[in-house]
């Protein structure tokens, strides 16, 4: 697919799973499980999916899902599996290398969308991305290295500390990329970033953590995660409608089925108008 100057390709970084009541907070496993299945241990199974937007020499990827530098109890723990695909594999799947890599737009720095920021090489943490610029919002930076009790499990500072010390990062409240323009949302986490690319003709939006699965279309379905949930669903309405009046493309990162979708209204809820693959 291709949106304005960007070529798009969507990036599968590994399968995971998350638990199910923190998914979907006080919606009941009676209405959720009609989405999403979830195993023996209630995980939902899920993925991670980054977006890679190319323009000639620049090469910009918006995540990088959950990396590889995980000890075995935490592999388990999370069901992550990369098996099917990585980081690597769906790179080189879609052309591209490591290297090629410009710009990595840091939606917000919870594990599972960052962990891939930084790989061990010889035993020593270092970039993943070696040319990159990493671009990281100012609000999750700072709730990143003095977090809450609430998340500050979702925070692994091995996924950025290398970065800093390289002087890889930029610090970030506004647009900062030509031709991607920056959303920010506040519920799921402070600052969270949400670029959108456009042409006039299309758009699309990058979901996250707001939208990160179908099953999150209806505005009460939020994550017991959110930090501050009535805010999402305030976020998620008012995002929704826009969507569905101006028939956006809705990316979404964690979903085990689809890439993106456009929205209608659904009865009571926002649901799926029509699947959209940005790329094989």
């Amino acid at each position: 697919m291709k949106i304005g100057q960007y070529d798009l390709y969507s990036i599968e970084t590994s399968e995971f799973s998350l638990d199910g009541g923190a998914m979907f907070g006080i919606i009941p496993k009676t209405l959720w499980k009609e989405k999403l299945s979830s195993d023996r241990l209630n995980r939902v199974d899920m993925v991670t999916r980054s977006l890679l937007l190319a323009n000639g020499d620049r090469k910009v990827l918006i995540d990088t899902g959950n990396g590889s530098k995980w000890a075995k109890k935490y592999l388990d723990m999370y069901n992550i599996n990369f098996s099917k695909y990585n980081i690597l594999s769906s790179l080189k799947k879609s052309g591209f290398e490591t290297e090629d890599i410009t710009d990595v737009i840091c939606t917000h720095l919870h594990f599972d969308h960052v962990g891939g920021n930084t790989c061990y090489q010889n035993d020593i943490i270092e970039p993943t991305f070696p040319n990159a610029t990493y671009w990281i919002s100012k609000d999750n930076w700072a709730l990143a290295n003095q977090p809450s009790i609430k998340d500050q499990g979702s925070f692994i500072s091995q996924d950025w500390e290398v970065l800093q010390k390289n002087n890889m990062i930029k610090l970030v409240d506004e647009q900062f990329l030509d031709g991607i323009d920056i959303f920010f949302t506040h519920g799921h986490t402070n600052g969270l970033m949400h670029p959108i690319i456009s042409d006039g003709n299309k758009k699309l939006f990058y979901g996250a953590d707001i939208f990160p699965t179908h099953a999150h279309l209806p505005v009460p379905w939020v994550m017991a995660y959110d930090l501050h949930p009535t805010k999402t669903m305030l976020e998620k309405s008012k995002l929704l409608k826009k969507m569905c009046d101006e028939e956006w493309i809705l990316f979404f990162e964690h979903d085990p089925f689809y890439q993106a979708c456009t929205i209608e209204m659904k009865g009571k809820y926002y649901g799926i108008k029509s699947i959209v693959k940005i790329s094989e």
